[in-house]
């Protein structure tokens, strides 16, 4: 059985040209989801393909950025397909977990699939710094003001009570008493 796992990083993106790709393909069953691929947390999709994939089955992804940012993380899913017996196939890069030179071919996959992800971070840390530094950038706007927080310390509650008060952490109360 031929299954597809597909994946976008934001709900912004679409998922139709892989979805395409994969049918076209032949995969008898799709998982997706729209989730960053920085870690292999909080990809419930790709939990419920890696438990349904069986011995004998195909794991289809377009890229192997698709399935992993991290070579800790492709390395994991590649040794758990293994141990299933399940063979990684993917429908835009030659990969063929059956002899080393493939294995090495996958391994580099990977590491070019987190270097680019380290790119990404430190781009958009630039972008937010510049942006910043131009006053266009202000981050969230405040769920509390620390104004109300110190009325609140003033009055004599605990750190705990002024928390529980305006639902918001601890840290957050601690964080504006300094401000």
């Amino acid at each position: 059985m031929k299954i597809a796992y597909i994946r976008t990083s934001s709900v912004q993106q679409n998922l139709d040209v892989q979805r395409e790709t994969v049918t076209k393909f032949g995969v008898d069953k799709i998982f997706e989801e729209q989730v960053s691929g920085a870690s292999t947390d909080n990809r419930e999709q790709l939990k419920q393909a890696l438990d349904f994939v069986r011995d004998g089955d195909e794991l289809v992804v377009t890229r192997i950025d698709r399935l992993a940012r991290s070579v800790r993380d492709l390395q994991n899913i590649v040794h758990e397909l293994e141990q299933k017996n399940v063979k990684l196939v993917c429908t835009e890069q030659p990969v063929d977990t059956s002899n080393a030179m493939g294995k090495m071919f996958l391994d580099l996959l990977g590491v070019f699939a987190s270097f680019e992800r380290t790119m990404i971070k430190e781009r958009q840390a630039e972008g937010i710094a510049k942006a910043k530094l131009r006053g266009v950038y202000k981050g969230r706007k405040p769920k509390v003001e620390a104004s109300r927080i110190n009325d609140l310390k003033e009055e004599g509650l605990s750190i705990s009570a002024i928390a529980r008060e305006l639902n918001v952490s601890r840290k957050t109360v601690y964080n504006k008493l300094v401000a």
